[in-house]
């Protein structure tokens, strides 16, 4: 993911949380797209923004995928060395992204109004906690 000012250790535990809660979802999103291999899946992340994701994250979680019926696999001819596992998604997978989607719209929804919410500002007939008692 693209990078927050300041890069420090809080602001980069929060980027990874984050990606941890959406990237199945979003390894779901571009097989929907096109099938592809672990390593075409790595730079698709990548190209999408979300920085450098190692093989070592997504190998697992798409195993787990298809271990839940989510995705399936076929081996390929490579153009060099052994053939590789190309991975699609199942129907099953398909009917997942769907719920996941409508899920994340609106609980992005839900993030981005709360977020909008206008603090307070001195003056105002707000009640005021005084954090340091």
């Amino acid at each position: 993911m693209v990078a927050t000012a300041g890069g420090s250790d809080d602001s980069t535990e929060r980027q990874a949380q984050l990606m941890r809660g959406c990237l199945d979802m979003c390894l779901l999103a571009l097989l929907a797209a096109e099938p592809a291999h672990g390593y075409e899946l790595v730079h698709r992340l990548d190209t999408a923004g979300f920085g450098t994701v190692s093989y070592g994250t997504v190998y697992p979680m798409i195993t787990r995928l298809h271990r839940l019926g989510l995705v399936a696999n076929a081996l390929q001819p490579s153009p060099s060395g052994p053939p590789r596992k190309v991975y699609r998604l199942t129907d099953a997978g398909h009917d997942r992204l769907r719920a996941w989607r409508e899920q994340w719209v609106q609980f992005a929804s839900v993030v981005n109004h709360t977020l909008a919410v206008r603090p307070p500002t001195p003056g105002d007939d707000h009640e005021h906690v005084d954090v340091a008692r």
